[in-house]
């Protein structure tokens, strides 16, 4: 079996003379030893070359970072002393983010049922626009201005309509948005779209200043961001706005054989034909996973390893679908290695499962693991950075994982791991 790609992990890896796995100049057994295990370990290299390639390939201000794929107070300083906006997709978002020091300026807040108090806060603190989901939002957003809710400076919102172009990108249906059957914009097929403009232009509780799409997540064909582009474009044109946002969802590779278009690959492609189609508007992206996923593995301690002659091979680990939810939720799939011996041969095919009292808490369903692998073992998977952390729970009432970002041979803690009197915090009794 073949040894681990080491292009799926993070740009600042490297292996010890003893033949540890180092990240950012951190071994990652004394990272383990520090901080225990689950931990999620992010190359903090990794994540801010990944904000300058975005910016270098968008420009300055025309990218706003999707905080839903991995945000603490941290990571929200990272991007925005990089030069990214960030996109947030709840009241709680912002508020880690504007704790971070991020001001609401550069903030655009999403979500397609928005509360009238998300709505007034994001407002009264002047995030740089709402992006309208609904015609029911618009009726929020009219309701506040009657209740004199404005910007900090006194005038209405700006705001940006998210518009459901009826693209279908190659990807899970549960994280396919751009089709004319979601929940998420207006609908352009159905007239939708040109009456939510119409509305927002005549509207004096909001100042429309650009439309958005978001066509889907992980996609991998830059052909759909492309045919994207060309639907919005029409669309976009006669309106003549100052904004046009074109949304996220730029695919990475997480297993063996997959292949992404880069950064600056995909800000090729959406330019290029932004540009041959006459877009004057100022196109901006939000890319998540793009920046975050690769950055980080998710470290695990193996528990039990249980072989079941002529069935399978069960490895458990100390985490699960409590931290990486994807493979549950999507099918997702992952490579994992050792540590201690990362370009090994991978021989043993196990299902390599999590902890918690569910037959379907499975995190890899054919993990590939040298046949020595044994119990006392550190366990990685990389490409772990986005969508784990944020989409983690407390099923079983397991602690969260702590958050490391490890740069320069330094391992910084920026989210402790949770107590158990954390579990506590909030119930009242």
């Amino acid at each position: 079996m073949a040894v681990l790609d080491r292009r799926l992990l993070s740009d600042n890896t490297d292996v010890a003379d003893d033949g540890m796995l180092t990240v950012g100049g951190c071994r990652i057994d004394d990272v383990a030893a520090e901080f225990g295990t689950p931990v999620f370990v992010y190359d903090e290299t990794h994540l801010r070359d990944r904000c300058r390639e975005a910016v270098g390939a968008f420009g300055y201000g025309r990218v706003i970072y999707a905080t839903k794929a991995f945000l603490c107070r941290a990571m929200a300083r990272l991007a925005y002393d990089e030069g990214l906006l960030l996109d947030v997709a709840s009241g709680g978002e912002l508020h880690v983010a504007m704790a971070a020091g991020v001001p609401a300026s550069a903030c655009t807040l999403h979500g397609n049922n928005k509360s009238l108090d998300e709505l007034r806060t994001a407002i009264s603190a002047g995030v740089k626009h709402v992006i309208v989901d609904s015609f029911d939002e618009m009726d929020r957003i009219d309701a506040l201005a009657r209740d004199g809710v404005v910007g900090p400076d006194g005038s209405a919102p700006d705001v940006v309509l998210r518009i459901t172009p009826g693209v279908s990108a190659y990807t899970h249906e549960f994280i396919s948005t751009g089709q004319d059957d979601s929940k998420f914009g207006f609908n352009l097929g159905n007239g939708d779209a040109t009456r939510a403009v119409d509305r927002a232009r005549r509207a004096t509780s909001m100042e429309l200043v650009g439309v958005h799409c978001h066509i889907g997540s992980n996609v991998f064909e830059a052909s759909s961001f492309a045919k994207a582009a060309e639907v919005m474009a029409d669309f976009a044109i006669p309106l003549d706005l100052p904004e046009l946002v074109l949304g996220g969802g730029l695919g990475v590779a997480y297993v063996e054989g997959e292949e992404a278009p880069t950064m600056t690959q995909w800000g090729n492609v959406l330019l290029d034909a932004c540009e041959a189609l006459g877009v004057r508007s100022k196109v901006s992206v939000e890319p998540g996973r793009a920046i975050a996923a690769a950055a980080a593995m998710t470290v695990y301690t193996v528990g039990t390893v249980k072989d079941i002659p002529g069935v399978r091979t069960y490895v458990s680990v100390d985490g699960g679908m409590s931290d990486n939810p994807r493979p549950v939720l999507y099918g997702s799939g992952y490579e994992s290695f050792l540590p201690r011996a990362v370009d090994d041969p991978r021989e043993l095919t196990a299902r390599l499962v999590g902890k918690h009292c569910e037959s379907g808490d499975v995190l890899s369903f054919s993990a590939q693991i040298p046949a020595d692998t044994a119990v006392g073992d550190l366990l990685a998977m990389p490409v772990t950075g986005a969508y784990g952390q944020s989409m983690g729970s407390n099923y079983n009432k397991i602690t969260r994982p702590p958050v490391v970002f490890c740069a320069d041979g330094d391992a910084r803690l920026v989210v402790r791991r949770e107590t158990l009197d954390d579990l506590l915090a909030t119930d009242v009794g």
